[in-house]
């Protein structure tokens, strides 16, 4: 078993996810600039205040994309222990995971990416590291497990790649622990 993999970041993958960002943020400005009335001097007020809003949120997510370029740390670190990632808001907040708490690993598509999906038990003993709000998101109150993705959009390998390690980690960390 390897002791330890740390997953960097793809420069080329990650340069690709900035273009589109810049593609999506000028089409929202180019609607902003119609819905204004630049062109046709009528005043569009719901798809003014939409692309606007949604602009925003894009250009405020790129600009810390380019700002987190100069983190040059792992972006995903698996061992015999535990794994670490992150290359989502969720998983980034969550930290570190013993490999003894997990339930499920999946592989799961998810609107335009493929994510690997963990399912943790005891979510007692990770209460108190995320905000409210993504612990929401995380926990499931039927099955008492916490779901923490990450993807290989910005990494070396791809997401069947990154799926495989983590269950080669996870079931030889099981079967240390037996």
């Amino acid at each position: 078993m390897e002791k330890e993999i740390k997953l960097f970041r793809n420069s080329k993958k990650t340069k690709n996810l900035l273009f589109t960002s810049l593609g999506v943020c000028i089409i929202l400005l180019l609607v902003i600039i119609y819905s204004a009335g630049i062109f046709d001097g009528e005043l569009k007020i719901k798809p003014l205040v939409f692309s606007s809003g949604a602009f925003l949120i894009m250009f405020i997510l790129l600009l810390k994309s380019v700002l987190s370029l100069k983190d040059k740390s792992p972006l995903i670190e698996l061992n015999k222990e535990n794994f670490y990632g992150k290359t989502t808001p969720v998983s980034k907040s969550f930290g570190i995971v013993k490999w003894q708490d997990v339930a499920d690993i999946q592989l799961q598509k998810t609107g335009g990416d493929t994510l690997v999906v963990v399912s943790i038990n005891n979510p007692e003993k990770y209460e108190g590291r995320l905000s409210k709000m993504l612990w929401n998101i995380a926990y499931n109150n039927n099955t008492n497990l916490l779901t923490l993705m990450y993807s290989a959009s910005e990494i070396d390998v791809d997401a069947n790649e990154l799926f495989t390690l983590f269950d080669k980690f996870w079931k030889e960390s099981a079967s240390l622990n037996r």
